[in-house]
């Protein structure tokens, strides 16, 4: 994920620019600090107190520099219009969070309009279109059918969550002015496998990681990954 976001900024931005970026549900932190740490000016938008926590024990640790350049708040993402100005930021992540949102629609065209001309906006949803395949490789044949007809789905932590579709999305995107430029699959081969769960040897993850990079750049694979990164850019 963080390859890929870096390679939508360096292709969209100019080398070296300060950008200012909206992290939204962004959970422990990771990316709003990878993003401080490469010298963009970050804010952090969560509505979880306990992972909101975590974030700033993160947060509180890096050197000062770093420190000044992220914001964090607690927030809902549907509502960042009263948070922020619109055009207010340069990037907008929105990674994990609309599985939770059972009307996601509002909420994107809220994140649109937080981007200023030429913005990006990235977001990580699960794949709709490949809702069977975790049920098919357990061999659940009775979960495999049904999920072929339904964007419903229960997660790991056992709540009932929903996934999104490529091709709705990508009319959404059209919608709300934020055209889909780019997308990738993520977690091609090791969703739901040790693979994902367990680290193995350095080589082997190397390998793993150019395996799932290549996988998530090329047709047909991407398509059945088991989530979708999507990069919209604000006309």
């Amino acid at each position: 994920m963080g390859r890929q976001v870096d390679e939508q900024i360096a292709q969209r931005f100019p080398v070296g620019q300060r950008l200012r970026v909206l992290d939204v549900g962004m959970g422990q932190g990771t990316q709003a600090l990878r993003l401080a740490r490469a010298g963009h000016m970050v804010t952090g938008l969560e509505q979880d107190p306990g992972m909101l926590d975590v974030a700033r024990e993160a947060l509180a640790v890096e050197p000062a520099g770093i420190r000044d350049r992220v914001k964090l708040l607690e927030g809902d993402g549907r509502e960042t219009g009263a948070h922020f100005l619109p055009g207010s930021f340069d990037v907008v992540l929105c990674h994990g969070v609309l599985m939770y949102v059972p009307e996601p629609d509002a909420m994107l065209a809220g994140l649109a309009r937080m981007l200023a001309p030429g913005g990006l906006l990235s977001l990580l949803v699960r794949n709709g279109d490949a809702l069977a395949m975790r049920h098919g490789l357990d061999g659940d044949w009775q979960g495999a059918l049904a999920a072929f007809d339904s964007t419903d789905y229960t997660n790991r932590l056992g709540l009932d969550v929903r996934a999104d579709r490529l091709s709705e999305l990508t009319a959404t995107l059209s919608g709300i002015g934020a055209p889909l430029q780019a997308w990738y699959g993520v977690r091609v081969f090791t969703d739901g496998t040790e693979a994902g769960e367990v680290l193995p040897p350095d080589e082997e993850l190397e390998r793993l990681l150019a395996a799932e990079d290549r996988a998530g750049r090329s047709d047909p694979y991407r398509g059945v990954a088991a989530l979708l990164h999507l990069c919209g850019v604000r006309g």
